[in-house]
Formats: structure tokens, C-alpha cells, sequence
């Protein structure tokens, strides 16, 4: 059936209403099931065993004591599993990472890297034969760490231009009467979602079956379909909750080998991973090693802005951070240049992980951009507004909206920003010293083409399926709102099913577009249907169900600059003794379109905002550089943000109105995090004088930044 846009109707009544999660109740109470936790009769359990080596070649893997062990059932490895089909590009755009087409050679490209998989009638047997695995291997010279200049450094596209730049960038910045030119990095950091990767697979009647908890059913569908040599309709991959992604929950080693043992047993298995496996497997968030240069008229406007960002990658999988992207969307220069380069390392692959590219990316801006304010003597928010572009400064597109500068007002004025000392160093209560410190933020607000069905059920209710997935963000509920707007009816009167690929395809949950998209199919479907419905006298037994398809709706929208903005504010006390840092408040002010829950969004923006501070003063994945392994790679030795981190923080938004955009949802998954650590990384400026520019501010940074030159030093 031909999709019609929705009309401004299509989003009333329900949407932009406060209403406690669908499945709430369920989670709380353990009636939710887990990709790892659902029973089925005759279930193996399969437990991975990865490298111990950082690079080399795999010599011999003992299995025949592992395979006398009492209820062990099978053990894969390069050189009994099954050959795939790795050659393609994936649903996404890019090949798929070779780290998920496990067993295929003896090639060891990281510490981390899988070997094999122990089959067993329990977990435990499984583990412990896991454990007693004999792997040999040779052992050849590796490289991990990220360094600036690394000499294997080189340009890499990804999904957007390596490089651009317009203008004499060396002469505007002569010409300029004030000029930073710094180095940031960030650590690489770790997604930590609460629930570890799980799938558990079987065949059913020559159909395939994986139980996954990923980011998109119809995604991992597809992937293990082109693998396996399958055609897709073979293929079912059923997400029903997952608990957290954050980027990481794509394809993965746990469900190729899960397929491989269930199709070699002829029986279900499971494989789950261990938190300490995510660490090599679930992918991660690449370090950064970042250059920025500003220069300004006397006034504060930019003369010159580069921005230069290096990643590493794996040598098997190229994947980059795009963090240069930052400066192409949010400040102008007469002379402007960006790059985004990568390095490839004997380390796991990283992947996408909350606002990638936008969140370290803005961490080297938004601080450069407070330095300047600094030495031109301006407040940062003036500054910031003085520099507002008119159009995309690398693209040249109009903006759909941009209303960074109302973020920057109302943010101000309820944050008491007028009443600030601009002067560093000056504040004080007992032993800490007072700061405050602002950023900007931004993330793009796409779309990709989805589909959904609606059914008007017999009984005068309605039923939704799409291929969606809720991790954490309230999706379920969204849709809920939105159908009923659409369908003209009550919430109550509408359930809504998701994270199914046999419902087709649809976005997946990411890039802060999964909302926004899915809508677009809801309504859309929606519309239709209720056309059919005037059309018809009664609903028969089965029902009326109509289909939507939104890829032509997408190709008819205007090309422009559509993004999500906020403003960060942050009050921290910093004890330059002990090197505590204490966030004592915390506000963000967004402008993202259209609300559809306000108590759901406010929880995706606290969320961002809290992983935010984490990423400011907690956050470091530290590896050993002569195993090419992690220290404490668990949640004890990493850290993450607790509620006795979390202050006072508060999440709001303005009126962001698209009058182009037929959904005027932009997604609130991402942007709260982007701009939050510039934010505490600034306001510890304005607290001690000295400036941070290396994540994590940890204690003894502090301390020793304290402690030399009076504490006036790059630290």
C-alpha cells in the first residue's frame, strides 16, 4: 500500500505527555526475559576462549583432554568450523568486523581475540573445560598504544570525507589577535551496559532461530544470513528486551558461534558473554588524540578553526571516530580545515559507543573554545553566540532549525550564570575551591527507511509490529503514543510489538534516529489505515492491516542541516590537596524537536548528562602495553559514575519546531552526553586556574597539576 506523510493531526493528544514505561511493571517484578534467560528444552551451553597473546599465529588447540570431560559436547575451533562468507558489505553500509566471523584462520590480530568455543550440557562444565583449554601459539611483536603522530597514521573516510578545509587556514591564524593551539585526548572507554551480550540459537523446521539482545533484529538477521550463506527468510532473530547497548550490540562473536554449534549439535545453544569478555568483544570506545587550532578578530570572531582527531582501529576492521565532525557543524571560520585520522594497532576493534565522534570530539572544542573566551577576555557564552553560523560551515546547507543560542539563554538564566566571576581561582567554601564552567553540544537528527504494520483488531483495538528495539530508551512506549495519536484512539487501546525481524525492516536502535524513523512508518501505516477503516463497514475475524514503507517519503525531504543542540552547565568544588573533584550541580538545555515523553526523555538526558561526568572524571579502559591486555577489565576496575557521583542535575529543553519536517522528532539518546565533560573539564578550569585537557581528571592530576608552576600548567 502507498504511505502518505502524516500531517501536523498525526501527533496530538497523546504525545508530549508524561506516561511510566509499557513494560515497566514486567521488569521490575522479573516477568521480562532476557536474551540470556529464556528456557528451552535440550539447551547447550557454549563458553568462548579467547587469546592470551596479542598477536601471532595459533600453533595447536588441545581438545581431546577437553573433549573427555564429563558433559562437554564440542569444541569449535579454526580448524573443524564452518567456512563464511565475509565478503560483503554489510546492512549499515560497511563490512562486516572479522572479529564476528570467528574460526576461520590461525591468525591472532589481539589479546582477546576468539580461539575457540566449548560446548557442554551446563555452563558450568562449559567454563571450566573453557578454562582448561590448552591453546599454543607463536607469539609475534605487537604495537597498542595510541600515540599523537603515530607514524602509522592515515586519512580515513568512514562514513564521511577524511578531510575537508576552505581558506589560507597558516594566514588567518597570523592574522589573528588571539590564537589557541592545543592537544587534547581522551581515554578509550567502555559501553558497561548492565546486561552482557547473550544469544542463544536453534533450528526449527529448517528455520533458523537466534534470541539475541541487539540494537536491531532485522540488522543481525541480515548479517547472519549473508554469513551462513542463508537466504533471509531462513533467518529469525528476535530481540525482545535488552538490557542497555550503547553502540555495542550489533553482530558479535556469541551469535555466529552460537549458529555454528547449534547447526553442528542439531540442538539449541547459548553462548553468553562474561563482563570481562565484553571488554575485547563487545567493542569500545577508541582514545583520541586531538588538535585544535582558533584563532579571533579583537572582537571574539573565528578567523580559523582546524580541528585534527586520530583514532586507532584494529588491523582487521577499520573503524573511525569521527570526532573532527564536531567543528564542520557547529562554528564557522574564514579559513576552516578538519581531519579525521586513524592508526591501526594490535587492539579489539572499537565501534560506536553514545555519540561517537560528538562526545570526545566536543571535549577538545568546547574546552579550546573556553580557552579562547580567556584570552580574549570574553564570557564563554558570548563567545559562543558571536560565532554562530548562518549556514552548515562545511556542507553550506540551511539549517532546518537551530536553536543552540535559546539553550544558551535559558540554560543562563536558570543556572544564575550572570552572577558568575569570571575570574578564576576566586571561590571558595572551607578546603574546596568553587567552579562553573559551560559548553555547547549538538548531534545530527537522521532518519533511514522503515517499515511497520498496524492491524484494527475484530475487538476495536490495534495492534503495531516493527523492527524496533527498545534498549533502555523507552521506545516501546514512544510508539504507544504515537500510534494512538496517529490512530486517533487511546494508548490503552493499542499494543505495540517490536524487536522481530520477521516484522520487516526498520531502523536500528541508533544515532539517536531509531524513534524518529520508526514514527515516521507508525503514522505513516497509520493513515493509511485509517483510510481503509472509512472505506470498510466491519473488521473481519483476522483483522485490517496495512503496511507502510517511508523510503520514498525520505528521498523527497529537503537536504539540510538537522540537528539536536544543548548547553551544558556544571558547578564543581575541587580539594587540590587530595584531588577530589566533587560535581555539585548540573543543568542541560536542549532543543530536540518534538517530546514525545517528557519523563522517558528526561531519562535519556539525565543519563547522558551523568555518563558525562563519568567520562570527565571517572572513565579509562588502561591497557598493559606488553600484553596488549587490560588492567581489571571489569566493573571494579573500571569506573563508572555512581548515584554518589550523580549531584544535582537537572535536564529541559525549548521549543524546537520544524516547520519542514512532516514527524518533528529529533531523538534525545545521544546529545545528552555531547558537551557535558567540556562542561566539568571548564568549570574545574574556573575552579583551580589550571586547565585540563586529558580525560579522565583523575585525583592525581589534580594534584599534580597543583603542585607545579602554581598549578598553571597544561595537565
Amino acid at each position: 500500500m502507498t504511505t502518505t506523510t502524516p500531517g501536523p493531526s498525526a501527533l496530538r493528544g497523546a504525545v508530549g505527555t508524561a506516561h511510566t514505561r509499557i513494560e515497566g511493571r514486567d521488569k521490575v517484578t522479573g516477568a521480562a526475559r532476557y536474551a540470556g534467560e529464556i528456557p528451552y528444552p535440550e539447551l547447550a551451553h557454549g563458553w568462548l576462549v579467547l587469546s592470551t597473546v596479542a598477536r601471532g599465529r595459533i600453533l595447536d588447540v588441545e581438545t581431546g583432554p577437553i573433549l573427555a570431560m564429563p558433559g562437554v559436547l564440542t569444541v569449535l575451533h579454526h580448524g573443524n568450523a564452518p567456512r563464511l562468507h565475509t565478503d560483503y558489505i554489510g546492512m549499515l553500509g560497511v563490512p562486516p568486523d572479522p572479529t564476528s566471523a570467528v574460526f576461520q584462520d590461525d591468525r591472532v590480530p589481539f589479546a582477546g581475540w576468539p580461539v575457540a568455543l566449548v560446548v557442554a550440557e551446563t555452563p558450568e562444565v562449559a567454563r571450566e573445560a573453557a578454562e582448561a583449554l590448552v591453546v599454543t601459539y607463536e607469539r609475534e611483536p605487537h604495537d597498542t598504544e595510541l600515540v599523537a603522530g603515530h607514524p602509522g597514521a592515515y586519512a580515513a573516510d568512514g562514513h564521511m570525507p577524511a578531510e575537508t578545509e576552505k581558506g589560507d587556514l597558516e594566514a588567518r591564524l597570523a592574522d589573528s589577535a588571539f590564537v589557541v593551539d592545543e592537544e587534547y585526548t581522551t581515554p578509550e572507554e567502555q559501553h558497561s551496559m548492565m546486561e552482557p551480550h547473550a544469544a542463544t540459537a536453534r533450528w526449527d523446521g529448517g528455520r533458523l532461530e537466534v534470541v539475541d539482545s541487539n540494537q536491531g533484529a532485522g540488522w543481525v538477521q541480515s548479517e547472519l544470513a549473508t554469513m551462513f550463506s542463508l537466504d533471509a527468510s531462513a533467518v529469525r532473530v528476535r530481540s525482545e528486551h535488552i538490557g542497555g547497548g550503547f553502540g555495542s550490540k550489533g553482530l558479535r562473536a556469541h551469535q555466529v558461534s552460537a549458529v555454528m554449534a547449534a547447526t553442528a549439535l542439531q540442538r539449541p545453544v547459548r553462548v553468553v558473554l562474561t563482563r570481562r569478555q565484553t571488554f575485547s568483544l563487545g567493542g569500545y570506545r577508541s582514545p583520541t588524540a586531538q588538535r585544535v587550532r582558533l584563532g579571533a578578530d579583537p572582537d571574539g570572531r573565528l578567523l580559523a578553526l582546524e580541528h585534527r582527531s586520530l583514532n586507532q582501529t584494529s588491523t582487521v576492521y577499520e573503524f573511525v571516530e569521527p570526532s573532527a565532525g564536531v567543528a564542520r557543524v557547529m562554528y564557522d571560520a574564514e579559513a576552516h580545515r578538519t581531519a579525521n585520522h586513524v592508526v591501526r594497532l594490535d587492539v579489539p576493534s572499537p565501534t560506536w559507543m553514545r555519540a561517537p565522534g560528538e562526545a570526545p570530539g566536543s571535549f577538545a572544542v568546547e574546552v579550546a573554545l573556553d580557552e579562547l573566551a580567556a584570552r580574549a577576555g570574553l564570557d564563554p557564552i558570548d563567545l559562543r553566540l558571536r560565532n554562530e553560523p548562518e549556514v552548515g560551515p562545511v556542507s553550506g546547507l540551511p539549517f532546518s532549525s537551530r536553536n543552540l543560542a535559546a539553550c544558551l539563554h535559558e540554560g543562563a538564566r536558570r543556572f544564575g550564570w550572570a552572577d558568575r566571576d569570571p575570574r578564576p581561582g576566586v571561590r571558595r567554601d572551607g578546603r574546596w575551591l568553587l567552579g562553573t564552567g559551560t559548553a555547547a553540544a549538538s548531534f545530527g537528527a537522521g532518519a533511514a527507511p522503515s517499515t511497520a504494520l498496524v492491524t484494527a483488531e475484530a475487538d476495536g483495538s490495534f495492534t503495531v509490529r516493527i523492527t524496533a528495539a527498545d534498549i533502555g530508551t523507552g521506545a516501546r512506549t514512544a510508539l504507544t503514543l504515537i500510534a494512538a495519536d496517529a490512530l486517533e484512539t487511546t494508548p490503552d487501546r493499542v499494543r505495540v510489538r517490536i524487536g522481530d525481524s520477521d516484522f520487516g525492516p526498520a531502523m536500528i536502535a541508533g544515532g539517536s534516529m531509531g524513534t524518529r524513523s520508526w514514527a515516521w512508518a507508525v503514522t505513516a501505516a497509520a493513515a493509511d489505515l485509517r483510510e481503509r477503516l472509512a472505506m470498510t463497514t466491519g473488521i473481519p475475524p483476522e483483522g485490517i492491516t496495512v503496511r507502510s514503507d517511508t523510503t520514498e517519503a525520505l528521498g523527497a525531504l529537503a537536504q539540510k542541516e538537522r540537528h539536536s543542540y544543548g548547553a551544558q552547565f556544571a558547578e564543581v568544588a575541587v580539594d587540590t590537596a587530595t584531588g577530589e573533584i566533587r560535581v555539585r550541580r548540573m543543568l542541560g538545555i536542549f532543543a530536540a524537536g518534538r517530546i514525545v515523553n517528557p519523563l522517558t526523555a528526561r531519562n535519556q538526558l539525565v543519563g547522558g548528562m551523568t555518563w558525562g561526568i563519568s567520562m570527565a572524571l571517572h572513565e579509562e579502559a588502561v591497557r598493559d602495553r606488553n600484553t596488549g591486555g587490560h588492567y581489571a577489565p571489569d566493573l571494579a576496575g573500571y569506573h563508572v559514575a555512581t548515584h554518589a557521583d550523580v549531584p544535582d542535575i537537572e535536564a529541559d529543553w525549548v521549543d524546537d519546531h520544524d516547520p519542514d519536517d512532516p514527524v518533528g522528532i529529533k531523538g534525545v539518546g545521544e546529545i545528552g552526553i555531547v558537551g557535558a565533560a567540556a562542561a566539568v573539564a571548564n568549570a574545574v578550569h574556573h575552579a583551580t586556574g589550571v586547565r585540563h585537557r586529558h580525560l579522565p581528571i583523575r585525583p592525581d592530576r589534580v594534584v599534580a597539576a597543583a603542585g607545579s608552576a602554581g598549578g598553571a600548567v597544561d595537565a
